[in-house]
Protein backbone atom coordinates (compact mmCIF):
# COMPACT_ATOMS: atom_id res chain seq x y z
CA UNK A 1 0.00 0.00 0.00
CA UNK A 2 2.81 2.46 0.92
CA UNK A 3 6.11 2.43 -0.93
CA UNK A 4 9.03 4.36 0.53
CA UNK A 5 10.88 5.93 -2.41
CA UNK A 6 13.63 7.92 -0.73
CA UNK A 7 14.76 9.38 2.60
CA UNK A 8 16.61 12.57 3.41
CA UNK A 9 20.06 12.08 4.92
CA UNK A 10 19.90 15.16 7.20
CA UNK A 11 16.38 14.80 8.62
CA UNK A 12 13.52 12.31 8.85
CA UNK A 13 11.92 13.69 5.66
CA UNK A 14 10.96 11.09 3.10
CA UNK A 15 9.19 10.64 -0.22
CA UNK A 16 6.74 7.85 -0.93
CA UNK A 17 3.72 6.61 -2.82
CA UNK A 18 0.45 5.59 -1.17
CA UNK A 19 -1.71 3.24 -3.24
CA UNK A 20 -5.48 3.35 -2.74
CA UNK A 21 -8.55 1.90 -4.43
CA UNK A 22 -9.09 5.18 -6.31
CA UNK A 23 -5.51 5.93 -7.29
CA UNK A 24 -2.00 6.58 -6.03
CA UNK A 25 -0.91 9.55 -3.89
CA UNK A 26 2.59 10.92 -4.07
CA UNK A 27 3.83 11.96 -0.63
CA UNK A 28 4.46 14.22 1.22
CA UNK A 29 1.04 15.67 0.42
CA UNK A 30 -1.60 18.03 1.76
CA UNK A 31 -5.29 17.02 1.67
CA UNK A 32 -7.94 19.72 1.08
CA UNK A 33 -10.74 19.41 3.64
CA UNK A 34 -14.16 18.56 2.24
CA UNK A 35 -15.98 18.27 5.56
CA UNK A 36 -19.51 18.07 4.16
CA UNK A 37 -18.67 16.51 0.77
CA UNK A 38 -17.46 19.90 -0.43
CA UNK A 39 -14.21 21.84 -0.20
CA UNK A 40 -15.54 25.26 0.72
CA UNK A 41 -15.97 27.58 -2.30
CA UNK A 42 -14.00 25.31 -4.67
CA UNK A 43 -15.54 23.04 -7.30
CA UNK A 44 -14.36 19.52 -8.08
CA UNK A 45 -13.27 20.79 -11.51
CA UNK A 46 -11.00 23.36 -9.89
CA UNK A 47 -9.66 20.85 -7.39
CA UNK A 48 -8.61 18.68 -10.32
CA UNK A 49 -6.97 21.69 -11.98
CA UNK A 50 -4.81 22.30 -8.90
CA UNK A 51 -3.59 18.70 -8.96
CA UNK A 52 -5.43 17.63 -5.81
CA UNK A 53 -4.66 13.96 -5.19
CA UNK A 54 -6.90 13.27 -2.18
CA UNK A 55 -9.52 15.07 -0.11
CA UNK A 56 -10.89 14.56 3.38
CA UNK A 57 -14.52 14.00 4.36
CA UNK A 58 -16.08 13.97 7.82
CA UNK A 59 -17.99 11.04 9.27
CA UNK A 60 -19.75 13.06 11.99
CA UNK A 61 -21.11 15.73 9.65
CA UNK A 62 -22.06 13.41 6.79
CA UNK A 63 -23.83 11.01 9.11
CA UNK A 64 -25.97 13.88 10.44
CA UNK A 65 -26.51 15.49 7.04
CA UNK A 66 -27.46 14.24 4.47
CA UNK A 67 -27.47 11.01 6.50
CA UNK A 68 -26.45 7.48 5.66
CA UNK A 69 -29.78 6.38 4.18
CA UNK A 70 -29.54 9.05 1.50
CA UNK A 71 -25.81 8.60 0.90
CA UNK A 72 -26.24 4.86 0.54
CA UNK A 73 -29.13 5.30 -1.90
CA UNK A 74 -26.97 7.73 -3.91
CA UNK A 75 -24.04 5.31 -4.26
CA UNK A 76 -21.62 6.40 -1.56
CA UNK A 77 -19.44 9.46 -1.14
CA UNK A 78 -17.39 9.28 -4.36
CA UNK A 79 -20.48 9.01 -6.53
CA UNK A 80 -22.51 11.50 -4.48
CA UNK A 81 -19.96 14.31 -4.90
CA UNK A 82 -18.62 13.13 -8.27
CA UNK A 83 -15.03 12.79 -7.06
CA UNK A 84 -13.26 9.80 -8.67
CA UNK A 85 -10.02 10.19 -6.70
CA UNK A 86 -9.02 9.07 -3.19
CA UNK A 87 -10.94 10.20 -0.10
CA UNK A 88 -9.96 9.90 3.56
CA UNK A 89 -12.70 10.07 6.18
CA UNK A 90 -12.00 10.88 9.81
CA UNK A 91 -13.82 8.92 12.48
CA UNK A 92 -16.04 11.67 13.86
CA UNK A 93 -14.46 11.39 17.30
CA UNK A 94 -12.94 14.86 17.32
CA UNK A 95 -16.23 16.49 16.32
CA UNK A 96 -18.19 14.57 18.96
CA UNK A 97 -15.89 15.95 21.63
CA UNK A 98 -15.49 19.47 20.22
CA UNK A 99 -18.96 20.29 18.81
CA UNK A 100 -21.36 18.46 21.09
CA UNK A 101 -21.93 20.39 24.31
CA UNK A 102 -24.18 17.65 25.72
CA UNK A 103 -22.47 14.27 25.63
CA UNK A 104 -22.07 11.20 27.80
CA UNK A 105 -19.07 8.92 27.56
CA UNK A 106 -19.40 5.15 27.86
CA UNK A 107 -16.97 2.33 27.19
CA UNK A 108 -18.83 1.60 23.96
CA UNK A 109 -18.75 5.19 22.63
CA UNK A 110 -20.40 8.55 23.12
CA UNK A 111 -24.05 9.59 23.42
CA UNK A 112 -24.34 13.15 22.12
CA UNK A 113 -26.72 15.81 20.90
CA UNK A 114 -26.48 16.98 17.30
CA UNK A 115 -25.14 20.52 16.92
CA UNK A 116 -27.70 20.95 14.12
CA UNK A 117 -31.01 20.23 15.87
CA UNK A 118 -30.26 18.78 19.28
CA UNK A 119 -31.35 15.26 18.29
CA UNK A 120 -29.82 12.38 20.27
CA UNK A 121 -27.21 10.12 18.66
CA UNK A 122 -24.65 7.48 19.59
CA UNK A 123 -21.23 7.09 17.99
CA UNK A 124 -18.62 4.54 18.90
CA UNK A 125 -15.97 2.50 17.09
CA UNK A 126 -18.51 0.04 15.65
CA UNK A 127 -20.81 2.80 14.39
CA UNK A 128 -17.97 4.94 13.04
CA UNK A 129 -16.41 2.13 11.00
CA UNK A 130 -19.80 0.97 9.72
CA UNK A 131 -20.55 4.53 8.53
CA UNK A 132 -17.14 4.91 6.89
CA UNK A 133 -17.56 1.53 5.22
CA UNK A 134 -20.82 2.72 3.68
CA UNK A 135 -19.32 6.09 2.72
CA UNK A 136 -16.75 4.16 0.70
CA UNK A 137 -13.70 6.22 1.61
CA UNK A 138 -10.33 4.87 0.57
CA UNK A 139 -8.89 5.47 4.04
CA UNK A 140 -10.89 5.05 7.25
CA UNK A 141 -9.77 6.30 10.66
CA UNK A 142 -10.27 4.45 13.94
CA UNK A 143 -12.61 6.01 16.49
CA UNK A 144 -10.53 7.67 19.19
CA UNK A 145 -10.72 10.07 22.11
CA UNK A 146 -8.90 13.35 21.55
CA UNK A 147 -8.08 14.97 24.93
CA UNK A 148 -8.14 18.77 25.09
CA UNK A 149 -5.09 20.95 25.73
CA UNK A 150 -3.98 21.52 28.40
CA UNK A 151 -4.85 18.28 30.15
CA UNK A 152 -3.43 16.41 33.15
CA UNK A 153 -1.32 13.31 32.62
CA UNK A 154 -3.96 11.16 34.32
CA UNK A 155 -6.67 12.45 31.98
CA UNK A 156 -4.48 11.86 28.92
CA UNK A 157 -3.64 8.34 30.16
CA UNK A 158 -7.35 7.55 30.37
CA UNK A 159 -7.86 8.91 26.83
CA UNK A 160 -4.95 6.81 25.53
CA UNK A 161 -6.31 3.66 27.18
CA UNK A 162 -9.77 4.24 25.73
CA UNK A 163 -8.30 5.07 22.31
CA UNK A 164 -6.41 1.77 22.31
CA UNK A 165 -9.48 -0.22 23.32
CA UNK A 166 -11.52 1.47 20.61
CA UNK A 167 -8.73 0.86 18.07
CA UNK A 168 -9.03 -2.89 18.69
CA UNK A 169 -12.80 -2.74 18.18
CA UNK A 170 -12.41 -0.56 15.07
CA UNK A 171 -10.11 -3.11 13.48
CA UNK A 172 -12.35 -6.01 14.42
CA UNK A 173 -15.40 -4.31 12.92
CA UNK A 174 -13.51 -3.39 9.73
CA UNK A 175 -12.45 -7.02 9.32
CA UNK A 176 -15.96 -8.31 10.01
CA UNK A 177 -17.48 -5.99 7.41
CA UNK A 178 -14.78 -6.82 4.87
CA UNK A 179 -14.96 -10.59 5.25
CA UNK A 180 -18.55 -11.30 6.15
CA UNK A 181 -20.41 -8.11 5.50
CA UNK A 182 -22.02 -8.77 2.12
CA UNK A 183 -25.20 -7.23 3.48
CA UNK A 184 -23.37 -3.97 4.22
CA UNK A 185 -23.31 -1.42 1.41
CA UNK A 186 -19.61 -0.98 0.52
CA UNK A 187 -18.90 1.03 -2.64
CA UNK A 188 -15.12 0.75 -2.08
CA UNK A 189 -14.21 -2.88 -1.29
CA UNK A 190 -10.53 -2.35 -0.45
CA UNK A 191 -10.47 0.26 2.30
CA UNK A 192 -7.41 1.03 4.42
CA UNK A 193 -7.68 1.60 8.17
CA UNK A 194 -5.37 3.97 10.06
CA UNK A 195 -4.69 4.01 13.80
CA UNK A 196 -4.47 7.32 15.69
CA UNK A 197 -1.74 8.03 18.24
CA UNK A 198 -2.88 10.10 21.21
CA UNK A 199 -0.85 11.12 24.23
CA UNK A 200 -1.13 14.89 24.52
CA UNK A 201 2.12 16.55 25.52
CA UNK A 202 3.46 13.47 27.32
CA UNK A 203 6.18 11.70 25.29
CA UNK A 204 5.93 8.42 27.22
CA UNK A 205 2.20 8.23 26.58
CA UNK A 206 2.81 8.96 22.89
CA UNK A 207 5.35 6.14 22.79
CA UNK A 208 3.03 3.75 24.63
CA UNK A 209 0.12 4.51 22.32
CA UNK A 210 2.22 4.23 19.16
CA UNK A 211 3.80 0.92 20.15
CA UNK A 212 0.47 -0.62 21.13
CA UNK A 213 -1.15 0.49 17.87
CA UNK A 214 1.71 -1.03 15.89
CA UNK A 215 1.17 -4.29 17.78
CA UNK A 216 -2.51 -4.23 16.77
CA UNK A 217 -1.45 -3.52 13.19
CA UNK A 218 -2.85 -0.85 10.85
CA UNK A 219 -2.33 0.24 7.26
CA UNK A 220 -1.09 3.65 8.39
CA UNK A 221 -0.74 5.75 11.52
CA UNK A 222 -1.90 9.25 12.40
CA UNK A 223 -0.73 11.67 15.05
CA UNK A 224 -3.84 13.01 16.77
CA UNK A 225 -4.37 15.53 19.53
CA UNK A 226 -2.38 18.27 17.80
CA UNK A 227 -3.64 21.65 16.60
CA UNK A 228 -5.94 21.77 19.62
CA UNK A 229 -4.57 25.03 21.03
CA UNK A 230 -1.10 23.94 22.05
CA UNK A 231 2.00 26.09 21.30
CA UNK A 232 3.81 25.31 18.06
CA UNK A 233 6.76 23.81 19.92
CA UNK A 234 4.42 21.29 21.57
CA UNK A 235 3.12 20.29 18.14
CA UNK A 236 6.64 19.49 16.97
CA UNK A 237 7.41 17.60 20.18
CA UNK A 238 4.33 15.43 19.66
CA UNK A 239 5.64 14.41 16.23
CA UNK A 240 9.16 13.87 17.55
CA UNK A 241 7.84 11.67 20.37
CA UNK A 242 5.74 9.56 17.99
CA UNK A 243 7.54 9.06 14.67
CA UNK A 244 10.47 6.94 16.02
CA UNK A 245 7.95 4.35 17.23
CA UNK A 246 6.10 4.00 13.92
CA UNK A 247 7.14 1.55 11.16
CA UNK A 248 9.05 2.92 8.18
CA UNK A 249 6.86 1.02 5.73
CA UNK A 250 3.59 2.67 6.79
CA UNK A 251 2.34 6.13 5.93
CA UNK A 252 2.30 8.78 8.68
CA UNK A 253 -0.47 11.35 8.90
CA UNK A 254 -0.52 14.47 11.11
CA UNK A 255 -4.14 15.50 11.64
CA UNK A 256 -5.42 19.07 11.36
CA UNK A 257 -2.17 20.81 10.39
CA UNK A 258 -1.06 23.40 9.53
CA UNK A 259 0.61 26.64 8.43
CA UNK A 260 3.06 26.35 5.47
CA UNK A 261 6.12 26.72 7.71
CA UNK A 262 4.73 24.02 10.00
CA UNK A 263 4.21 21.64 7.08
CA UNK A 264 7.85 22.03 6.06
CA UNK A 265 9.02 21.32 9.60
CA UNK A 266 6.72 18.35 10.08
CA UNK A 267 7.91 16.83 6.79
CA UNK A 268 11.41 17.17 8.22
CA UNK A 269 10.20 15.22 11.24
CA UNK A 270 8.98 12.33 9.09
CA UNK A 271 5.31 13.11 8.37
CA UNK A 272 3.83 12.10 4.99
CA UNK A 273 0.31 13.55 4.75
CA UNK A 274 -1.60 16.45 6.27
CA UNK A 275 -5.02 18.04 6.28
CA UNK A 276 -5.94 21.57 7.29
CA UNK A 277 -8.85 24.01 6.81
CA UNK A 278 -6.56 27.07 6.81
CA UNK A 279 -6.32 27.63 3.03
CA UNK A 280 -10.05 28.16 2.59
CA UNK A 281 -10.68 29.63 6.05
CA UNK A 282 -7.97 32.23 5.56
CA UNK A 283 -9.37 33.01 2.10
CA UNK A 284 -12.74 33.90 3.61
CA UNK A 285 -10.90 36.55 5.63
CA UNK A 286 -9.18 37.97 2.51
CA UNK A 287 -5.87 36.37 3.50
CA UNK A 288 -3.66 35.02 0.72
CA UNK A 289 -0.67 32.73 1.15
CA UNK A 290 2.52 33.73 -0.67
CA UNK A 291 6.14 32.60 -0.56
CA UNK A 292 6.86 35.61 1.69
CA UNK A 293 4.05 34.83 4.15
CA UNK A 294 0.34 35.48 4.47
CA UNK A 295 -1.02 38.80 3.21
CA UNK A 296 -4.42 40.35 3.89
CA UNK A 297 -5.63 41.82 0.60
CA UNK A 298 -8.06 44.23 2.27
CA UNK A 299 -5.09 46.51 2.91
CA UNK A 300 -5.03 49.88 1.19
CA UNK A 301 -1.58 49.14 -0.27
CA UNK A 302 -3.23 46.71 -2.71
CA UNK A 303 -5.74 49.22 -4.08
CA UNK A 304 -3.83 49.73 -7.35
CA UNK A 305 -1.62 46.64 -7.21
CA UNK A 306 -1.69 45.11 -10.69
CA UNK A 307 0.37 42.06 -9.78
CA UNK A 308 -1.16 38.61 -9.30
CA UNK A 309 -1.30 37.28 -5.76
CA UNK A 310 1.86 35.27 -6.48
CA UNK A 311 3.92 35.98 -9.59
CA UNK A 312 4.83 32.39 -10.49
CA UNK A 313 1.53 30.77 -9.46
CA UNK A 314 -0.30 28.77 -12.15
CA UNK A 315 -3.73 28.89 -10.47
CA UNK A 316 -6.71 30.48 -12.24
CA UNK A 317 -6.84 33.43 -9.84
CA UNK A 318 -3.20 34.40 -10.39
CA UNK A 319 -3.31 33.78 -14.13
CA UNK A 320 -6.35 35.98 -14.66
CA UNK A 321 -6.76 38.56 -11.88
CA UNK A 322 -4.84 41.19 -9.95
CA UNK A 323 -4.48 41.87 -6.25
CA UNK A 324 -6.35 45.13 -6.84
CA UNK A 325 -9.33 43.32 -8.35
CA UNK A 326 -9.49 40.71 -5.59
CA UNK A 327 -9.27 43.48 -2.98
CA UNK A 328 -12.16 45.24 -4.70
CA UNK A 329 -14.25 42.06 -4.56
CA UNK A 330 -13.79 41.77 -0.81
CA UNK A 331 -14.46 45.46 -0.21
CA UNK A 332 -17.64 45.17 -2.30
CA UNK A 333 -18.76 42.01 -0.51
CA UNK A 334 -18.64 39.93 -3.68
CA UNK A 335 -18.49 36.14 -3.18
CA UNK A 336 -16.07 35.79 -6.10
CA UNK A 337 -13.30 37.23 -3.93
CA UNK A 338 -13.33 34.37 -1.46
CA UNK A 339 -13.75 31.86 -4.31
CA UNK A 340 -10.61 33.14 -6.05
CA UNK A 341 -8.55 33.27 -2.88
CA UNK A 342 -9.73 29.82 -1.77
CA UNK A 343 -8.58 28.44 -5.10
CA UNK A 344 -5.26 30.26 -4.87
CA UNK A 345 -4.53 29.20 -1.29
CA UNK A 346 -5.24 25.55 -2.06
CA UNK A 347 -3.02 25.76 -5.13
CA UNK A 348 -0.28 27.33 -2.99
CA UNK A 349 -0.37 24.54 -0.39
CA UNK A 350 -0.33 21.87 -3.10
CA UNK A 351 2.53 23.59 -4.93
CA UNK A 352 4.48 23.76 -1.67
CA UNK A 353 4.14 20.00 -1.30
CA UNK A 354 5.15 19.44 -4.94
CA UNK A 355 8.30 21.49 -4.36
CA UNK A 356 9.06 19.50 -1.22
CA UNK A 357 8.69 16.23 -3.14
CA UNK A 358 10.93 17.52 -5.92
CA UNK A 359 13.56 18.64 -3.41
CA UNK A 360 13.50 15.21 -1.79
CA UNK A 361 13.76 13.47 -5.17
CA UNK A 362 16.78 15.64 -6.04
CA UNK A 363 18.39 15.17 -2.59
CA UNK A 364 18.34 18.88 -1.72
CA UNK A 365 15.64 19.06 0.95
CA UNK A 366 17.96 20.63 3.53
CA UNK A 367 18.63 23.56 1.20
CA UNK A 368 14.97 23.91 0.33
CA UNK A 369 14.03 23.93 4.01
CA UNK A 370 16.60 26.61 4.82
CA UNK A 371 15.68 28.84 1.88
CA UNK A 372 11.97 28.51 2.58
CA UNK A 373 12.35 29.71 6.17
CA UNK A 374 14.68 32.52 5.15
CA UNK A 375 11.91 33.94 2.95
CA UNK A 376 8.61 32.91 4.53
CA UNK A 377 7.51 35.06 7.47
CA UNK A 378 4.77 33.42 9.56
CA UNK A 379 1.84 35.57 10.63
CA UNK A 380 1.61 36.35 14.31
CA UNK A 381 -2.11 35.52 14.58
CA UNK A 382 -3.26 33.21 11.79
CA UNK A 383 -6.95 32.37 11.33
CA UNK A 384 -7.92 29.68 13.83
CA UNK A 385 -8.86 26.19 12.56
CA UNK A 386 -12.54 25.29 12.19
Amino acid sequence: MFTLLSEDTESRARRGRLETAHGAIETPEYMPVGTQASVKAVSQRDLEATGTQIILGNTYHLNLRPGMDDLTALGGLHQFMNWPYPILTDSGGFQVFSLSKLRQMTEEGVVFRSHLDGSRHFLGPRESITIQRALGSDIMMVFDECPPWPCSEAEVQRAVSRTLRWAVVSKQVAEELHVGGAEVFAPTPCQALFGIVQGGGYPELRRECAERLVEIGFDGYAIGGVSVGEPEAEMYRAAEATVPHLPRDRVRYCMGLGQPNQLVELVARGIDIFDCVLPTRAARHATAYTWDGAANLRGASYKRDERPVVEDCACYACQNHTRAYIRHLFKAGEILGLVLLSLHNLAFFLELMRRIRQALAEERFAGFRRQFHERYKPTQRPPSPE
